[in-house]
């Protein structure tokens, strides 16, 4: 299947019938939302704006979110007997997107905007949606499902598990001269909207050697640069960009300053997004937040784990590291995840695997060559280690260890040592953004 037909496929398939049934029988609907039907969307909309505490839309707002409907596919609960029937009491919006993982990418069902009226509690809709998309993203063979949740506690109990920690930092500037190599470029000011030109392109060429990575959503770069037309306070945000001594642009960064009005000196950066394709770009762009002029504070978040970073300042107590779950995955076809991806060395291992849904489940034996690549195959051998599709899905990218897993009873192996270095990975995992 080619990928155009698959996207389509997953957008305008139906929705699980066993979830459908189960939701009739208490007399609610599920359905998939037409892309044209703007009654719908608004509809939609006000229930996933409501789900996240926000207000309601905006006529600009609700104008701006119809052009950007085509990409995700929209699954409503509705309820016919309540006032506003044309609000749903369940949301849910997914859509397939490319996951790099260690060397190279795979398909996955992004899944985002998962909501459920107060109104409507332990009835059963979170459950029946989000089982029956699992079944849809398996049924068309997508291998994973990965998600960024606002509540860490709700998806484990679907086989998803946090695979990619994100790490926000707080910097005391006044503490912290830069340390780090003198960068070879140049950083300038550039108008939002040519950051919004020049992101897609340097993005799509760091993700691809970046694992835990997603293929951007359409509207997201938009929401980042406040280029839509529904954006508050845009021009807050300031953008700027490295170009190297070759002259090709390496870098792009947003940032905003909150002024400290009791001491100017002592004002706050934050940087929003921060894309560097090389170690020159990434030295030139930090240390221009660092350096700037009238600033006390500088604050980031959604970095990778182990920032090149913190060796660049010069006292590391003046940097406040703080780790947060981010991005959960849930395999959906164990043979097609684990051959997707590339191994720092050879070995074999037969996995148990664990899967309450029925979908990933099996025993199966991993095989690496020499080069680094996989082959998965069903077995009968006995297992080398027995664990859960959440378990497998935490040490999939290499972040999470076998070892770490295996001390906390979560992972039954033979040899964790073993199974750690199996998965394992060289490069940092990192998501840059939430969706």
């Amino acid at each position: 299947m080619s990928a155009h037909d698959l996207i389509t496929r997953q957008h305008e398939g139906p929705v699980d019938a066993a979830s459908a049934a189960r939701l009739a029988g208490d007399g609610l609907q599920l359905v998939r939302l037409a892309d044209d039907d703007d009654r719908a969307f608004d509809g939609w909309q006000a229930a996933v704006t409501r789900g996240f505490l926000g207000d309601e839309p905006t006529d600009a707002q609700r104008e701006t979110g119809r052009g950007f409907r085509g990409h995700r596919r929209m699954i409503a609960v509705l309820d016919e007997s309540a006032p506003q029937p044309e609000v749903p009491v369940g949301t849910l919006a997914s859509w397939v997107g490319e996951l790099t993982v260690p060397g190279g990418v795979v398909d996955s069902c992004a899944i985002s905007s998962v909501t459920v009226a107060p109104t409507h509690r332990r009835r059963g809709i979170w459950r029946a949606m989000m089982e029956g998309e699992l079944r849809t993203a398996a049924a068309l063979g997508l291998p994973v499902a990965s998600l960024t949740v606002s509540e860490s506690t709700l998806y484990g109990r679907f086989g998803f598990a946090q695979a990619v920690a994100a790490a926000s930092i707080e910097i005391d500037v006044k503490r912290a001269a830069w340390a780090g190599p003198s960068p070879s470029g140049r950083v300038d000011f550039i108008a939002r909207e040519r950051w919004r030109e020049l992101a897609p392109d340097l993005f799509d060429r760091i993700r691809a050697h970046a694992p835990g990575e997603v293929e951007m959503p359409r509207g997201h770069w938009d929401r980042f640069a406040g280029t839509r037309a529904d954006a508050e306070k845009p021009g807050h945000t300031r953008a700027v960009q490295y170009t190297a001594a070759s002259g090709e642009i390496t870098g792009l960064a947003l940032y905003s300053v909150d002024e400290n009005h009791d001491d100017f000196t002592r004002s706050t950066v934050t940087i929003a997004y921060l894309a560097a394709a090389d170690a020159d770009a990434y030295a030139g762009l930090w240390r221009f937040f660092i350096e700037m002029d009238l600033i006390g504070t500088v604050r980031a978040s959604e970095l990778a784990v182990d920032e090149p970073l913190l060796w660049m300042i010069s006292d590391r107590r003046a940097a406040t590291l703080t780790l947060r779950d981010h991005h959960y995955l849930r395999v959906l076809d164990t043979p097609a995840l684990l051959s997707g991806r590339r191994y720092e060395g050879a070995g074999s291992v037969v996995l148990d695997v664990h899967d309450p849904l029925g979908l990933a489940g099996g025993r199966f034996r991993l095989s690496v060559d020499e080069g680094g690549a996989a082959s998965v195959t069903e077995t009968g051998d006995p297992a080398d280690a027995h664990l859960g599709v959440a378990e497998l899905a935490a040490i999939f990218l290499g972040q999470v260890s076998a070892v770490t897993l295996a001390a906390a009873g979560r992972i039954d192996a033979q040899d964790p040592v073993a199974l750690a270095r199996l998965f394992g990975w060289h490069l940092p995992v990192r998501l840059s953004y939430w969706y």
